[in-house]
């Protein structure tokens, strides 16, 4: 009989052992994927593709157990060797090749050029072939860059005393109202996927306190935009006996600087992939929503055509002007109108016509959006009324309320939004492992 004590043994190096001094000069074993081979005549360069990433062999003809045409791109390999100091190599290591065994063989060549540092082809052909095209190093790596930020993210909160929650993505309606919802039936019963888990995260507060979750969220817009997915990673978070919605800016804030320490300190390879040029968080402007939109109309003669909102161009002269003025990456947009923001956004006491809400806008982009919500339960019911909203379907959400909550509020960070500004991509779907939009449903 066999037990499993948590351990396997085996005769693969693991990247340190490659790096290191301790195998120099001895024989070493390796895996991976071959991802290109540059044939020399009686010498060939096999790159292997590892998870850490590219690392060289060298293949000589005469002293192979096989043949270097019976080798080929994107096929599976254990390769035996000695391990040597090279200099011109990626990492400054390389191993010279002496047996190897082969693990899988591609059924058909690659459709895309993988093997290219920058792939040359088409969004389109990419996204067709997402698990191939992403073999890519640079289109791998802005994954590596996601998962930092996502990294970050639980780890910040995890040490500013938040629980992790998680919550249904089916429910009997939406957190959000309006018409931009994916209907399904349920056992028969009308349901709709979640645009967002606010209600949950908000009862939860009186539970937990402080919580967050990162999960999927579903918009049924009907939008063909280089900004917009109908499917997207929202990292959210809650937080009770706040003093200001400030506080949930500062929050926001202190994550993003956390994010970056953590980018420099543990993905400098992929920036450096990628080159990618941190943005400066240490401190965020914040302007009012009314302000900036006069701020910007009057430095670039630009007329207010909509009071209540802000157009797409009015968010990117918005990170023009902190840019030029501020050399500021981030700005915080604040008090939105009452009218454009969920009913559970808190009115600003001083004038009810705006909110204590807050859109971050990351160059000229908006990323972030969030707030302070009502937590008395009799304010709660008369914003619903004054809204010609029904409390029905809202019971459970509205009893939490009536028994009692703290002060609260909290935010939504688009993840891919988030990524693409990093990354200066211009279109969302770069930074969207499998996008969903209006014409795609596949990979």
């Amino acid at each position: 009989m066999e037990f499993m004590d948590g351990t396997w043994k085996k005769d693969v190096c693991g990247w340190e052992d490659l790096m290191g001094e301790g195998l120099l000069n001895q024989e070493a074993v390796v895996e991976g994927a071959v991802h290109s081979i540059r044939n020399m005549g009686d010498v060939a360069f096999v790159i292997l593709r590892r998870r850490e990433g590219l690392f060289q062999t060298v293949f000589e003809n005469e002293q192979v157990n096989v043949s270097i045409h019976e080798l080929k791109e994107a096929m599976t390999v254990r390769v035996r060797g000695i391990l040597c100091e090279e200099e011109r190599a990626p990492h400054g290591r390389e191993l010279r090749i002496r047996h190897v065994d082969i693990l899988s063989c591609p059924a058909g060549p690659l459709p895309l050029a993988i093997d290219k540092w920058k792939m040359n082809t088409s969004l389109e052909a990419k996204l067709n072939y997402r698990s191939l095209s992403l073999r890519n190093i640079q289109e791998r790596s802005k994954f590596k860059i996601q998962e930092a930020l996502v990294r970050a993210f639980r780890d910040f909160l995890y040490e500013q005393g938040f629980t992790e929650i998680h919550t249904p993505k089916i429910g009997a309606r939406g957190a959000e109202g309006g018409a931009n919802m994916f209907k399904l039936s349920y056992f028969h019963k009308p349901a709709v996927l979640a645009q967002s888990p606010q209600f949950y995260k908000q009862m939860m507060v009186g539970v937990f306190d402080r919580v967050f979750e990162t999960g999927p969220v579903f918009r049924a817009e009907k939008h063909n935009t280089k900004r917009h997915l109908n499917e997207y990673t929202s990292l959210d978070f809650e937080m009770g006996y706040i003093d200001s919605f400030e506080e949930i800016m500062a929050m926001e804030t202190g994550f993003l600087q956390y994010a970056m320490e953590v980018l420099k300190k543990d993905y400098a390879k992929e920036l450096e992939i990628l080159k990618v040029e941190l943005p400066d968080v240490s401190r965020i402007p914040a302007v009012r929503f009314d302000k900036a939109k006069e701020l910007v109309a009057g430095k670039y003669n630009r007329k207010i055509r909509n009071p209540f909102d802000l157009e797409p161009e009015e968010e990117a002269l918005i990170g023009q002007y902190f840019k030029e003025e501020y050399n500021a990456d981030f700005v915080f947009v604040t008090h939105y109108p009452s009218k454009k923001r969920p009913f559970y956004a808190m009115d600003d006491p001083e004038d009810t016509r705006y909110t204590l809400s807050f859109d971050l806008l990351f160059h000229g982009l908006e990323i972030t959006t969030g707030g302070q919500r009502i937590h008395d339960y009799d304010a709660l019911r008369q914003k619903i009324a004054d809204r010609g909203m029904e409390e029905e379907g809202m019971e459970q959400y509205l009893d939490t309320f009536k028994h009692g909550m703290p002060p609260h509020g909290g935010l939504g960070i688009g993840l891919e939004r988030l990524t693409m500004q990093l990354l200066g991509e211009d279109n969302v779907r770069e930074t969207c492992l499998f996008p969903r939009d209006l014409n795609r449903l596949e990979p």
